[in-house]
């Protein structure tokens, strides 16, 4: 078995770097890099050479391609040498004046130094000369642009795919004493894994919040977005984003934790998340002790993925609790008034279309049992998790009570079965230790897909009832054209689905002595 899985596991990283190329591929070379101006309003407002500098610097933006503008070169070739006065020296002004005139501005110095610097770096520089307007004239444009090839971006991607952070993290010759050791924490009062030198203080610790053990030694990275209120942030803290209200709490300062009697503040800091900041100021040092005084804010709720996995997780186990047993009763009473009913109720959850029995469900959970319907206005958070959860368990349930009905139903008709009747068994018997075991062979495989595919959320149940989860993240990226998330998720959905694969197999050769993984066994 272990081979298999190695066997697997090494398949399904190939498998999930092909993804991630073909994924990079269509984005950013099959479809039209235009498409990400089609709702942008600034498109109208600008013209000739500002909108030319414009569209580069958004494609730039967007990862098209790599892009350097003449005027910031000229500028940063100045500041190095005069400092912060460089727009007031004649050499400055002149560089800049220089591409006005398209018949000399290849004789100026700076133009060719940064036209050689860019064309030996593969680049291809673009001018753009002035175009008159009325009685006026726009400026000349002068840029180095090189877009970047599928291999190269797929290879940056896995570059970056697993940090771990070391204690040579932090660039600042004033911190000396670095290590990496475990300490006792008191806020906790647990073991904690700190760090000195690293990005974060803490890397592994305890707290009192699910999954109750958390980690910043190792992250993985699986790309940014690029547009809206989460541009800049990895996709991974994007689905790790608490979705709740801002809170306080009382706490001692990290500066007082060895103190006898230390005072308590009441701040929204969670100090768990301390990151290292070299300008920390002299008041900071003072509260925290050194010089980790960046911390995250403290959220009431749980995160995205949480979400999504708990709503998830609990309709997986009501579809299951309640569809293999009616399944089982189904197949014992066929074509009786039970298995009529329950037909009648899998044709409804497989014929209607999921947004209609959705909004049903949701109509009967608000008018009878008066449930809250808007999950993010919802005041009481535990009844808003009620109506998305069955919305998500019952057209899964329908789906198992088809599939054990039939399984089960097929094995009556099997050679094992009219023996067992011949050896005196009997109905229930046979039903309990052969024909249910027989039927489950079926359905155990696809359990780690149910589960793990509850990290993936539910696009349309998430969307209806407003859920603050992960499920409408690689569809609205798709909408927004965010190139990042839709890299990002996309890898994350293949990896989830490889795992829930060999985890399913695993799971069936354990449940089924037939099965093995020795080639000369079959």
């Amino acid at each position: 078995m272990h081979k298999y899985v190695l066997k697997r596991l090494l398949f399904g990283v190939v498998s999930t770097i092909i993804v991630a190329f073909a994924v990079m591929v269509m984005v950013f070379t099959a479809i039209d890099r235009n498409t990400i101006f089609n709702n942008d309003g600034n498109m109208s407002k600008l013209k000739d050479n500002e909108l030319e500098a414009y569209k580069y610097r958004k494609w730039a933006r967007y990862g098209y391609l790599e892009y350097n503008n003449y005027t910031d070169f000229v500028k940063t070739k100045y500041s190095e040498k005069y400092g912060e006065t460089y727009a007031d020296e004649k050499e400055y002004k002149d560089s800049i004046n220089a591409i006005a005139d398209s018949n000399t501005y290849k004789d100026n110095t700076t133009v060719k130094e940064f036209i050689c610097e860019y064309e030996n770096r593969g680049f291809d520089v673009v001018y753009y000369p002035r175009v008159k307007r009325g009685t006026s004239y726009s400026n000349a444009l002068l840029l180095a642009k090189k877009d970047i090839s599928p291999v190269v971006r797929l290879g940056n991607f896995l570059k970056n795919l697993i940090k771990v952070e070391t204690i040579w993290d932090v660039k600042d010759d004033s911190l000396t004493d670095r290590y990496m050791r475990f300490e006792w924490d008191k806020r906790s009062n647990m073991p904690a894994l700190v760090g000195s030198g690293s990005t974060h203080k803490y890397l592994i610790y305890f707290d009192n919040k699910f999954p109750f053990i958390h980690q910043n030694l190792v992250h993985i990275n699986l790309g940014s977005s690029l547009i809206g209120i989460t541009s800049g942030q990895d996709v991974v803290d994007i689905m790790n984003t608490t979705v709740g209200n801002l809170t306080q709490k009382d706490q001692v300062l990290p500066s007082d934790m060895n103190k006898e009697n230390p005072t308590k503040i009441r701040t929204s800091d969670d100090f768990h998340t301390a990151t290292y900041s070299a300008n920390s100021t002299q008041e900071q040092i003072a509260q925290f002790g050194d010089k980790y005084t960046r911390c995250s804010s403290i959220f009431t709720g749980f995160t995205r993925l949480n979400n999504s996995f708990v709503i998830g997780l609990i309709a997986v186990l009501l579809a299951y609790l309640l569809g293999v047993p009616i399944g089982i009763l189904m197949a014992k009473r066929k074509d009786k008034l039970f298995d009529i009913l329950g037909n009648i109720y899998i044709v409804f959850i497989i014929a209607v279309p999921s947004l209609a029995y959705i909004f049903i469900f949701a109509a009967i959970g608000t008018n009878l049992f008066k449930l809250p319907y808007n999950w993010s206005l919802a005041e009481n958070r535990v009844l808003a998790y009620i109506l998305p959860t069955i919305s998500l368990a019952l057209p899964m349930m329908g789906s198992l009570m088809k599939w054990i009905r039939r399984y089960m139903i097929d094995q009556q008709n099997s050679d094992y079965v009219k023996f067992a009747k011949s050896q005196g068994l009997s109905k229930g018997e046979i039903f309990r230790k052969h024909i249910s075991k027989n039927a489950f062979t079926y359905i155990v495989h696809s359990i780690p897909a149910d589960i793990l595919g509850c990290l993936t959320g539910a696009i349309i149940t998430e969307r209806v009832y407003n859920v603050g989860g992960v499920g409408g993240l690689l569809t609205n990226a798709i909408t927004d054209t965010d190139n990042g998330i839709i890299v990002g998720m996309t890898v994350f959905y293949t990896f989830l689905s490889i795992i829930a694969m060999i985890l399913g197999d695993v799971l069936l050769a354990k449940y089924d002595p037939r099965v093995s993984f020795d080639n000369k066994r079959g």
